[in-house]
């Protein structure tokens, strides 16, 4: 649990209080990195983060981008909950990004449930592999994933070869941006990778995308150093 004395609820740009807000030490770049990429998700050009950390959509104009997106970041916005984002780089319990309960310090009745959405952005520096697969794999999607999780209480799935309910919807936003597709939540070791004389324990995760002209999905794939990332033992989003 993390204890907040209190954070500002900023207006939105349509004078709504937005509920997407910025912990005061997330750094101005990791603000413009987080906008930027949200900004390719939603085609919301004006989207930013305000002097008070709040997420604030801009001009309802839209170029492109994915309509689910849009949408879950407006129920967020003007949901009961209150969102926090806080840089948790290099922390070995993070592995990219997860969501957890906050809990106020005082006057806790009168306030809202908080959720802390928690971002590795160091973790995202070290994923390589398939340009196509990175798109549909950064700190924008990472956001969106937990911000579903706190918004709709969908689930992770603990079976292998499936997406689960969450990344469902995020594989939707990805297909309506004509991005890759995850082709299952769980990542695996590289083949071979387990065995002793690798020092290096590289994991993947698999990524679809569909051909146009042949109508056929293309496998495409990311991978990453599990030891620098972490996650070998409970795998995270």
């Amino acid at each position: 649990l993390l204890l907040l004395a209190c954070s500002p609820v900023a207006a939105n740009a349509n004078s709504a209080p937005s509920k997407i807000l910025c912990r005061p030490e997330l750094a101005d770049a990791r603000r413009q990195e987080l906008a930027a990429r949200l900004r390719e998700i939603t085609g919301w050009r004006k989207l930013h983060f305000d002097g008070s950390g709040a997420l604030n959509f801009g001009a309802v104009r839209t170029a492109g981008g994915s309509q689910t997106a849009r949408e879950l970041l407006e129920k967020a916005g003007g949901g009961n909950n209150l969102l926090i984002i806080e840089d948790a780089s290099d922390r070995a319990e993070v592995v990219f990004s997860r969501v957890i309960e906050g809990r106020w310090t005082r006057d806790a009745e009168a306030k809202p449930r908080v959720l802390i959405v928690q971002v590795d952005f160091a973790d995202f520096s070290r994923v390589m592999g398939d340009r196509a697969a990175l798109a549909a794999f950064n700190v924008g999607w990472a956001l969106l994933h937990e911000i579903s999780h706190a918004v709709n209480d969908s689930t992770d799935t603990e079976r292998a070869g499936e997406t689960g309910e969450c990344e469902a919807l995020v594989n939707q936003m990805r297909r309506e941006c004509g991005l890759a597709e995850r082709a299952e939540y769980h990542y695996h070791f590289m083949p071979g990778v387990e065995r002793n004389e690798f020092k290096t324990r590289y994991v993947r995760l698999a990524f679809e995308q569909q051909q146009p002209s042949t109508k056929r999905k293309r496998r495409l794939w990311i991978m990453w150093d599990a030891d620098a990332v972490g996650g070998l033992a409970r795998q995270k989003n």
